[in-house]
């Protein structure tokens, strides 16, 4: 293989950062220490990364340009939206290369993510005898299969993967890379192809995944003032009551708990992105609208499990910084 790893870590925005070829911020939800498992490897046309955090987390980003991108959840151990979609046990996620998202990932949730260089599967698409019929499946970013295909889908899959990862990455040849690539190919298409699978299904976004992700970007554009919940209810016209209901389906916590940990993961990536000589804590935290430094050093200690003087500076490249 061209690349492969396997990382563990205790923070999931290094663990974020280390994911190849994605550009996206995780934010954690729930309180307590992070630990995450990474393991990817990339060839000339794909990469391939299983990830598994015991935090709940929200993921947001740009899906990498020039991709199709493809996830497989091996377990669903609570509530999970993609683009604002219910997600069951056997949903296959999809993205275009350049596509914003939001995912919502449950504590302890496993995800096996394929992203194709997209000339090589649209080649692979052409050859197939439903061209037509898939290009309108995926438009999709859920696509509803067969329980018992993709479940023996994803078996192969992870032993695919397993086996690979287990090789000599030194012995690497290109057909050997292509003959994976292919295979992996073959995997995804063939589970979209399936007579099962509806291909004129539609997954519309729900109305409360709407309202999270409205309110969600509302507090990335007010970074110095929070908006209240009132403020929140009288932008989206919608009762309180819609507001908190709409908070404990998507994420599982009320809205002031989400927003709060949304702004708190931003001062972490500040400080993980900056030097201690170049921004101070203080200065961090109020960039993020925390204007009372022991009020906000207990919230980010109750959150992340330590003081933000004890966070790591500089472990994260500037870019992920959002």
């Amino acid at each position: 293989m061209r690349h492969q790893t396997i990382s563990h870590f205790h923070d999931i925005h290094v663990h974020a950062a280390t994911v190849q070829q994605w550009h996206q911020d995780y934010s954690q939800l729930t309180a307590g220490s992070a630990e995450c498992s990474l393991m990817q490897l990339t060839t000339a046309g794909c990469h391939v990364f299983l990830e598994q955090i015991n935090q709940r987390v929200v993921q947001n980003g740009v899906a990498p340009r020039g991709k199709m991108c493809f996830a497989l959840p091996l377990n669903v151990p609570g509530s999970i939206r993609m683009q604002g979609r219910d997600v069951d046990e056997s949903s296959l996620f999809f993205l275009h290369g350049g596509e914003e998202f939001m995912f919502h990932m449950p504590q302890g949730m496993q995800l096996l993510s394929i992203t194709f260089d997209r000339a090589l599967f649209e080649q692979a698409l052409e050859q197939t005898m439903a061209t037509t019929e898939l290009q309108q499946l995926l438009r999709q970013p859920v696509i509803r299969v067969s329980p018992q295909r993709f479940a023996q889908t994803r078996r192969r899959l992870l032993a695919l993967f397993a086996d690979t990862l287990a090789q000599d990455e030194l012995d690497a040849l290109p057909e050997r890379e292509s003959a994976l690539e292919q295979t992996m190919l073959s995997e995804v298409l063939n589970l979209m192809i399936d007579p099962a699978c509806d291909k004129q299904q539609r997954s519309p976004s729900s109305t409360r995944s709407f309202i999270v992700e409205k309110c969600h970007r509302m507090a990335l554009a007010q970074l110095l003032e929070s908006p209240s919940v009132m403020d929140l209810c009288e932008r989206l016209q919608v009762s309180r009551r819609t507001l908190q209901n709409s908070f404990r389906a998507v994420a599982e916590t009320t809205p002031l708990n989400y927003l709060r940990s949304v702004r708190l993961n931003g001062v972490r990536r500040t400080l993980m992105s900056t030097c201690a000589a170049e921004l101070s804590i203080g200065d961090a935290a109020a960039n993020w609208g925390f204007y009372h430094l022991s009020h906000f050093a207990a919230e980010y200690a109750e959150l992340f499990a330590e003081l933000p003087s004890r966070t790591t500076r500089a472990a994260i490249p500037a870019r992920c910084c959002a």
